[in-house]
């Protein structure tokens, strides 16, 4: 019993471990496993995919949006429904300057943890409150867990699960230099970045954009949304 503990305790520290350093071998093996989740994209095209969590935010969305303009990108942000009422004229700007909006669902909640009704309750809201802005098509379960039926859930409302496969890391202590760094490593065409809105995280996202952007500009990359991404 205790040998079957330790072999899945450091079968998960491995996966962690790959997770943390270069996801991209278990990112791929994930995305076999569910073809209808978009992890990324496979292509040659120069393109990466650019999103935000838990967004809108009054005081660091603006400085988000800023640092998107400068450098001639765009972004999926994936909305929190409840974030909504108050900040209409936040979210008319994402979608004025070339954005796209994402569902995030209605509460910064573990979206698995949902009964089936409440998960669909939820989606349909949320819908509701981004239909205004523009075609929503994508949507990111909160905190970024999900299993079968909510992905049939998602087909069924013609949505698509979105998840990454660069990430900066935002749970651990780190740096903006070091998240950069990170995202860094792992961008490559097709590739899906995941940061997030909100205090907190959303003051190193905006650190963390003036570090990347003009790099993967550099690069030869162009910044887009899901669906510009999707469409390569």
């Amino acid at each position: 019993m205790r040998k079957g503990i330790a072999f899945v305790l450091g079968t998960c520290l491995l996966i962690l471990a790959a997770l943390v350093t270069r996801p991209g071998p278990v990112v791929r093996w994930l995305a076999r496993r569910y073809p209808d989740v978009l992890f990324f994209l496979e292509t040659d095209a120069p393109l990466v995919a650019l999103t935000i969590d838990d967004s809108p935010h009054p005081d660091i969305t603006p400085h988000i949006l800023d640092a998107l303009a400068e450098h001639d990108a765009h972004a999926t942000f994936f909305v929190i429904g409840e974030y909504v009422p108050g900040n209409e004229a936040i979210m008319r700007r994402m979608a004025a300057e070339g954005n796209e909006l994402g569902n995030h669902l209605m509460h910064d909640f573990p979206s698995h943890r949902l009964p089936a009704a409440e998960f669909e309750r939820q989606l349909r809201q949320t819908h509701e409150l981004l239909a205004p802005y523009g075609p929503v098509r994508w949507c990111r379960p909160g905190h970024g867990w999900f299993n079968r039926r909510m992905l049939d859930q998602l087909d069924l409302h013609g949505y698509r699960c979105a998840m990454a496969s660069a990430y900066s890391l935002e749970f651990r202590p780190t740096s903006a230099r070091y998240a950069a760094g990170h995202i860094l490593l792992n961008a490559r065409p097709g590739a899906v970045i995941v940061l997030h809105d909100g205090v907190g995280a959303g003051r190193q996202t905006v650190a963390v954009l003036r570090l990347v952007l003009p790099e993967l500009r550099r690069r030869g990359y162009r910044v887009v949304t899901l669906s510009e991404l999707a469409a390569a």
